[in-house]
């Protein structure tokens, strides 16, 4: 099943593509897809509705980031082998977790905010996994029972603020506009292969990522089980698993994005996004 949210910022409707890629009306089902109903129970439910008995939203109408206020939004750094060698970093032996707030949380297609002083504004297309079910001190194969799906992830980052400014990389990952998720959250069952997809980035046209999730360090199950071991996991929770190689960052000379610069993401399975880089 593939979720979404539409409408115009704070007053998004939760919806669902049917089989025909139209997009139907959930609010009479649902009020949002937020932690209270983001659970194994309720989106079994929401597969047994006939979705063409529902009302058909125009596709034309914004959409929003597909899931609501989840409690925690969580990051994993240098997960991807080549992305590691990239950076001239040697590859971790854990997962490098960090958060990013979740006022960062922005429309797939809305713009991206570049701020006056901000100098090395850079692009990370990444994987999300979504929780439906809490997950405290769980094991790998314990961890597909936890996660209810994916989405698609672009982790902004502002890299002077992330590694010059000391402290945390939090202050270089959470600005407003710097967390865009979606289009959709597609369901666990949908997904045959999540250590084989497909994932790209191109920035005003020219192609800068091109990776798979089978050069992941750790992947979903390994993550999950990890981070389950620090902090509890709660329906609603999203982490994002790191990126591949072709970050403005690695280049030589850096490359960092500006105002006016146009994204364009891809995850296979997972949808695009399609957003412009503004001064705030």
């Amino acid at each position: 099943m593939k979720l979404l949210r539409v409408g115009q910022r704070g007053n998004e409707k939760p919806a669902a593509l049917d089989a025909e890629g139209k997009i139907r009306d959930l609010s009479t089902h649902i009020k949002d897809l937020n932690p209270e109903h983001l659970n194994f129970e309720i989106i079994s439910k929401l597969k047994d509705i006939n979705l063409t008995s529902l009302p058909e939203i125009n596709s034309k109408e914004r959409i929003g980031s597909c899931i609501s206020k989840p409690g925690k939004f969580i990051a994993i750094g240098l997960n991807f082998s080549d992305h590691a060698a990239e950076t001239g970093a040697k590859a971790p032996s854990e997962p490098i977790t960090f958060m990013k707030a979740t006022s960062s949380i922005n429309g797939p297609n809305d713009d991206i905010q570049i701020v006056s002083g901000s100098k090395k504004l850079d692009w990370e297309v990444e994987l999300g996994l979504v929780i439906g079910k809490e997950a405290k001190h769980i094991s790998e194969d314990q961890s597909q029972d936890h996660i209810l799906g994916y989405c698609l992830v672009n982790d902004v980052s502002e890299r002077e603020w992330q590694i010059e400014k000391m402290g945390q990389w939090v202050k270089g990952k959470s600005h407003d506009t710097y967390g865009p998720i979606g289009p959709y959250l597609v369901t666990a069952d949908e997904i045959q292969d999540v250590n084989n997809l497909k994932m790209s980035l191109d920035v005003n046209g020219n192609r800068m990522q091109t990776g798979n999730t089978n050069t992941m360090i750790f992947n979903v199950n390994v993550i999950v089980s990890y981070l389950s071991k620090f902090m509890s996991l709660q329906p609603g929770d999203i982490i994002t698993t790191g990126t591949p190689p072709g970050v403005g960052m690695g280049m030589k000379p850096q490359q960092f994005l500006k105002a006016g610069d146009t994204l364009k993401l891809s995850i296979e399975n997972l949808g695009e996004q399609n957003s412009k880089v503004v001064a705030l």
